[in-house]
């Protein structure tokens, strides 16, 4: 039998380290993991040089299902319950002796319990080389809230919708696919899926603020598919209105930039944009800001949007300098143009030349608005009693770190149509979001009013081997 107490496993890997730089969580009461240098097992460079990539896989995370076509030896979803499950039981030295030192399971496929893909780079390596990152995933883990055992029922989590008086609903794009607008990640039918055509390493580069500076006609390219196309609205978002009627909405952090909830009517001091929205457009060189609604023919017609300001100014200066550009003061020669600009005459190169317009979605790279981590951290912390997670998988921080950052003893609630397996909800709602809050509202006696809403039973079931997690599906009456 192997030694296993000079492996990571077994040493210290808790550092508590200021996370204010990171995603604005500055409170001094969360914790950052990072593996401990002098372990033995990390004595050398190539495997130092290893960690800092540990810890970036811990930040994208994901759930087993994203791995099912790919020849992985991974956990199934039952067994990762256990595996989480028993390790908060008997804590994590005994955790390590009853599977990797028994020879239960090999630390390779242990990290998959924990959501971790493993690394290429280790592949072919000896097992106890995944073992620094098998660490990393544990102290992860039991960092996380705990569920909270008195909340497991349908009646209990409609008994919470009537008692809370301050509910943060944190929703995704699963709340306006029934609308027709497509989700991100769903796979075959979300956005991502269907920018595979346009040869990028990674679709989310269409969201990346560096390409867009280099080539804004790959954002504007797609645009037109995920620009709301109506201002209606789904009854999910009617549902968080109801809960503001009601005087029970503390704060809506949506991560959807299709301004629907504005349209639904919810305040806008109720209302956080995690991620911006495609209600205005600003200028990327002189900072002009218009609605959205200015530049809808040109995302309509995938075409990229230039600045009328810069246009005007363009075209005030004196013939013979019109071509000419400054920028802070300094006079430069005239811009190449790119592939994208394909303007000939004078008074069309000055639109091409003109600064692009830039809906106010928050890119990959750009910082999210400051309102966010100032309503989360200064007011919305110490005031929530109830928190409502709503079509979201919860994979891009730190909107995905929210759940954990909260008060543990607040009770959490989970509705989408997929299981989020890396966060412990004290009750999983599974299905499509409108049904299950239109029956939450009819068990609790509320008049949910939506054109969409049918009197369709609702078949709700246990799922097998679990006691709080439930799926609902709509039955024609």
């Amino acid at each position: 039998m192997e030694v296993f107490d000079k492996s990571p496993l077994k040493a210290p890997v808790v550092e508590v380290v200021d996370l204010s730089s990171d995603n604005g969580f500055d409170d001094g009461k969360r914790e950052n993991e990072r593996a401990d240098a002098s372990s033995p097992e990390l004595d050398n460079g190539e495997d130092s040089d290893h960690l800092s990539l540990y810890e970036d896989m811990l930040d994208g995370m994901q759930d087993q299902s994203d791995w099912e076509d790919e020849p992985l030896d991974v956990c199934t979803v039952e067994e990762s319950f256990a595996f989480r499950k028993r390790l908060r039981l008997v804590g994590e030295d005994q955790f390590i002796t009853e599977t990797v030192e028994a020879g239960a399971v090999t630390a390779k496929k242990l990290c998959t319990a924990f959501g971790i893909r493993p690394p290429s780079f280790l592949e072919g390596q000896p097992d106890h080389k995944y073992y620094p990152l098998l660490g990393l995933g544990i102290t992860r883990e039991l960092s996380k809230r705990v569920k909270l055992l008195q909340y497991n029922t349908i009646d209990d989590a409609v008994d919470l919708l009537k008692k809370s008086k301050n509910i943060i609903v944190l929703t995704g794009a699963g709340i306006s696919t029934s609308l027709g607008i497509p989700d991100f990640r769903s796979k075959d039918t979300g956005l991502y899926s269907q920018l595979e055509h346009l040869g990028l390493s990674d679709p989310q580069e269409v969201f990346d603020i560096r390409i867009f500076r280099e080539d804004p006609s790959i954002f504007y390219s797609v645009a037109k598919d995920i620009l709301p196309s109506t201002r209606k609205f789904s009854p999910t978002h009617a549902f968080i209105k109801l809960l503001q009627d009601k005087e029970k909405l503390l704060t809506n952090f949506t991560q959807n930039i299709d301004n629907l909830e504005s349209h639904a009517g919810i305040a806008p001091e109720k209302l956080i944009q995690c991620h911006g929205s495609f209600a205005t457009a600003t200028c990327v060189e002189c900072g002009y800001r218009v609605k959205c609604e200015e530049i809808y023919k040109d995302l309509k017609a995938g075409r990229v949007a230039r600045c009328d300001r810069c246009v005007r100014s363009l075209r005030l200066k004196p013939f013979g300098i019109k071509r000419k550009r400054s920028t802070n003061g300094i006079t430069t020669s005239k811009k190449k143009r790119q592939s994208y600009e394909d303007s000939t005459d004078d008074e069309d190169y000055d639109v091409a030349i003109a600064g692009v317009m830039k809906p106010d979605i928050t890119f990959f790279g750009e910082d999210l608005p400051e309102t966010f981590h100032d309503r989360l951290t200064k007011h919305d912390r110490d005031l929530v009693d109830l928190v409502l997670v709503i079509g979201t998988s919860l994979k891009v921080a730190p909107v995905s770190e929210v759940s954990n950052f909260l008060p543990p003893e607040t009770p959490q609630i989970y509705i989408s149509r997929e299981p989020c397996q890396h966060i412990d909800f004290d009750i999983d709602m599974l299905g499509e979001c409108d049904t299950i809050v239109t029956e939450l509202c009819r068990r609790a006696g509320w008049d949910l009013q939506h054109e969409m809403i049918k009197d369709d039973k609702v078949d709700v079931q246990l799922h097998e081997g679990y006691e709080s997690r439930f799926s609902f599906r709509s039955v024609l009456a």
